[in-house]
């Protein structure tokens, strides 16, 4: 699996995210992953967002910061536009992030200009956890060059830099895996192609764009365990870093988007249509720290 360094030049709403970031990446057997309802009911709910508000509508901005601009690093094609003009409430309990392929505001990328739109979404400033349950229940995009994510950075990225800050990508999917997701960890030795992680694919030939689905860590001190609706498909500890330096012990905040095109996924091509759209049902945080 082709894994790739994803540095953002965006412009962000958060000062911490100003400074270079991220990404990521790679098959594993799933294991039914216990599940204590007592302990999880009495489990305190660090950050929970249903996005419920009415259609149209921005997200919220105590919860979250909308970031803006391009990513040269990673050669992905879409724009990050502000406001609701890409990520908004469906009105039924939902966040739709939508990338289109348009320019109406004659945005300029790396390439020239630019041929696509969509949203990113972080929580910098906002919320930042060091350990608990980071879960969210999303459907999926599909087609060629279609890049969705759900991720987590350190929030001393804008002191430490990138991957000394950590990266720990929960999700990710590429339009050509229409059945596979991924997870991955970045830090210091074992960053972008280096990355280590592993992936999941669903059983009978099922596609993430065909429903949702909901997908987590675990995390503790010197552990971090993945798993996709409730199967556990990975676990990670310091001893999988091969002598590198463990940096999941501090806090992080979490990060949602939809990037069109890069290294990794490759780029749209006649077969990809659009608006293609990332729905999230909720993101929770509960046992955090």
């Amino acid at each position: 699996m082709r894994k790739t360094v994803r540095n953002t030049v965006i412009g962000l709403l958060s000062a911490t995210a100003l400074a270079a970031t991220p990404w990521l990446t790679a098959p594993a057997t799933a294991t039914p992953q216990a599940t204590d309802t007592k302990a999880n009911t009495a489990a305190a709910a660090e950050f929970t967002d249903n996005f419920d508000g009415a259609a149209g509508s921005g997200v919220d901005g105590s919860k979250w910061g909308v970031e803006t601009g391009d990513n040269v690093n990673n050669h992905e094609r879409q724009y990050y536009t502000d406001g609701n003009k890409n990520a908004a409430l469906d009105g039924n309990g939902n966040l739709v992030i939508t990338a289109r392929k348009e320019n109406p505001a004659n945005y300029n990328c790396w390439y020239g200009r630019c041929e696509y739109t969509s949203a990113r979404l972080n929580t910098s400033q906002k919320f930042t956890t060091a350990s608990g349950h980071v879960e969210a229940r999303m459907k999926l995009p599909q087609g060629q060059g279609m890049w969705p994510a759900f991720w987590m950075l350190g929030n001393d990225i804008g002191s430490a830099g990138w991957p000394n800050c950590g990266e720990i990508d929960i999700m990710e999917n590429v339009g050509f895996e229409p059945s596979t997701v991924h997870g991955t960890l970045h830090g210091p030795g074992y960053s972008g192609s280096g990355g280590i992680g592993a992936g999941y694919t669903l059983p009978n030939g099922g596609k993430f764009s065909d429903a949702f689905h909901t997908f987590a860590i675990d995390w503790s001190p010197n552990k971090i365990i993945w798993s996709v609706d409730g199967n556990v498909y990975q676990t990670r500890t310091p001893a999988d870093l091969n002598g590198n330096r463990w940096v999941f012990d501090h806090p992080f905040y979490i990060i949602l988007n939809l990037a069109v095109g890069g290294y990794w996924p490759g780029d749209p091509d006649g077969n990809t249509s659009f608006p293609q759209q990332l729905v999230v049902d909720y993101v929770k945080v509960t046992g955090g720290s």
